[in-house]
C-alpha cells in the first residue's frame, strides 16, 4: 500500500466520466462483438496479411458469431508486422493516413504504425479518460517527460492531456537538469514519464537542493518499461504522490490502452470498448480463463488505419474483474515480458524480480543494471546496484549479501551483486535498458 500523502486524487464524479466507463457487462459485451465482427471484415477486405491468415487458418470474419470465437483467428507477431514494413498492415489509403509512428524497437526492422484522424481522435479520448483516472483534472498544469517524435509516448501523453483541457509542458526527454528547473519553476500537478527515468529526475532535484516532496507534483503517471509496488512506494515515499500505472504500446495504439486507477492502485482497467483482451499460454496458445497468468494479446475494436487481430504483446499478466470501473476488467501489473525474461542455468528470471529484492535492501538505490556474462560453460548474472549517497561504507557488503540472498529464496539462483558508487551507472531517459548481455557465443 502506499502511504497516506493527503493529497490524493479526489474521485472522479459519475458525470464527468465517458458513457462506456460506467456500461454494463452485457451492453459492452454486445457493443465488443459488433466492433469485432467489424474490424475482422475490416481486415480481411483490406489488409492482403490478414486476408493470407485467415484463409490459411480455415476462417472467415462470418464465422464471428460471439466472441468467444476469436480464438479460432490466427494471432499476429510482431515478426508478422515487420514482414510487412513499411506500409503493408495499413488497411486505408494512403492519403486516408494522417500520422506515422514507429516502434523504439532495437533489433531489425522498426514496426511502423498508421493512424487516420479518426484514430487520432479516438487516442486522444483514451489519454483524456486515462489521465483522469489518474487523478489528472481539466486546468492541470502536465508535464510531459515522454520522448516525442516516433516513439508514441509523447505526442500520445500530449494530445490526451490537451483533450482532458490541460496545459501542457512539452518537455520530452533528456536533459535532466532543466527538466527539474522546469518542475521547480512551471510547477505542474501531473507528470508523465517513464518510471525509471523519474528516479533520475528526484535525484537530480535533490541534488540541486529541492526537497522532492515539496514541489508542486500530486500525480504521476508512469509507463512504457515494467516497474514494481516496491518501486511505486519508492517514488510515492520520496515525491508525496500519487504514482499510477498506464499501458500501450504502439501496435495497438500507443499509451492509454489501459489505466490504473488513482482511488484504487490495483491493476490497470483495460479500455474495452476500444480493445479486446485476451490471455494465452504463451507456449500453446491456449486462451487462458481470467484470473490465470500468461501473455497479453489484444485486438483492435475502433482502428481504422492500421487494425490488429489478436496482437501478441508479449507481456506476462492476467485479467481481473473491475473495479473502479466494474464494466472494465483490470490487468495486473505486468510482471514482465516473455523477451525480457533471463534463462539462467535453467531458470527463468525477471528484471523486475531483482528489482523487488534491490528495493528492500537498505542502503541501496533503485538504479542497477544486469550484466550476463559467461564464466567457464556456464552464464553468470552480475547485478550492478548503486549504494546511496548516505550508505556507509561497510553497509553496502551486507546489503549485496541481503539482495543475493532474497534472489537466491525467491527466485532460485545465484547471482554476484556489486554495489558501486552512487551516480557511476548508465541512466535511462526513455524505455529503460536494464540488460547488458556480454556473453561469449561459440
Amino acid at each position: 500500500m502506499s502511504i497516506d500523502s493527503g493529497r490524493r486524487a479526489p474521485v472522479p464524479s459519475p458525470e464527468s466520466l465517458d458513457p462506456a466507463e460506467h456500461m454494463g457487462v452485457d451492453e459492452l459485451r454486445d457493443l465488443q462483438l459488433r466492433r469485432l465482427q467489424a474490424t475482422l471484415r475490416h481486415a480481411y477486405e483490406h489488409v492482403p496479411h490478414y486476408r493470407r491468415s485467415f484463409e490459411a487458418a480455415g476462417v472467415h470474419p462470418d464465422d464471428c458469431r460471439e466472441l468467444a470465437d476469436l480464438a479460432r483467428f490466427p494471432m499476429t507477431s510482431k515478426a508478422d508486422l515487420r514482414e510487412n514494413y513499411p506500409f503493408g498492415m495499413f488497411a486505408v489509403p494512403q492519403e486516408h493516413i494522417r500520422r506515422v509512428h514507429a516502434s523504439s524497437g532495437t533489433t531489425g526492422r522498426p514496426v511502423v504504425v498508421g493512424y487516420t484522424q479518426g484514430d487520432l481522435d479516438t487516442w486522444a479520448t483514451v489519454m483524456a479518460r486515462s489521465i483522469r483516472a489518474a487523478g489528472g483534472r481539466p486546468g492541470d498544469r502536465v508535464h510531459v517527460a515522454y520522448g516525442y517524435g516516433l516513439f508514441t509516448g509523447g505526442l500520445g501523453a500530449h494530445y490526451g492531456a490537451e483533450r482532458l483541457g490541460c496545459t501542457v509542458i512539452p518537455v520530452s526527454g533528456g536533459m535532466t537538469p532543466r527538466q527539474a528547473q522546469l518542475i521547480t519553476d512551471f510547477t505542474p500537478r501531473v507528470i508523465m514519464v517513464t518510471p525509471s527515468y523519474m528516479l533520475a529526475v528526484i535525484d537530480e532535484l535533490e541534488k540541486q537542493g529541492v526537497d522532492p516532496r515539496a514541489t508542486s507534483l500530486q500525480v504521476g503517471i508512469f509507463g512504457a518499461e515494467p516497474w514494481t509496488e516496491q518501486m511505486r512506494r519508492e517514488i510515492e515515499e520520496r515525491l508525496d504522490i500519487d504514482a499510477v500505472d498506464i499501458y500501450g504500446l504502439s501496435e495497438v495504439m500507443g499509451p492509454g490502452v489501459a489505466q490504473e486507477c488513482a482511488e484504487t492502485k490495483d491493476g490497470l482497467h483495460v479500455w474495452e470498448d476500444h480493445f479486446l483482451p485476451e490471455v494465452v499460454d504463451p507456449l500453446t496458445g491456449e486462451v487462458l480463463p481470467d484470473g490465470e497468468e500468461g501473455e497479453l494479446l489484444f485486438t483492435t475494436l475502433t482502428k481504422e488505419g492500421m487494425p490488429v487481430i489478436r496482437y501478441r504483446t508479449r507481456d506476462l499478466t492476467r485479467l481481473l474483474p473491475g473495479t473502479a470501473r466494474p464494466g472494465m476488467r483490470r490487468m495486473q501489473k505486468v510482471t514482465g515480458r516473455t523477451d525480457d525474461m533471463i534463462i539462467l542455468r535453467g531458470v527463468n528470471l525477471f528484471p523486475t524480480q531483482i528489482e523487488e529484492a534491490v528495493l528492500r535492501a537498505d542502503g541501496l538505490s533503485p538504479h542497477f543494471r544486469l550484466v550476463l556474462t559467461t564464466q567457464g560453460r556456464l552464464d553468470r548474472l552480475i547485478v550492478e546496484v548503486e549504494a546511496r549517497p548516505d550508505c556507509p561504507a561497510e553497509r553496502r557488503g551486507p546489503a549485496a549479501a541481503e539482495v543475493a540472498g532474497a534472489v537466491k529464496d525467491t527466485v532460485g539462483v545465484t547471482v554476484e551483486v556489486m554495489v558501486v558508487d552512487p551516480e557511476t551507472l548508465p541512466r535511462s531517459v526513455g524505455k529503460l535498458q536494464r540488460l547488458l548481455d556480454q556473453r561469449q557465443r561459440a
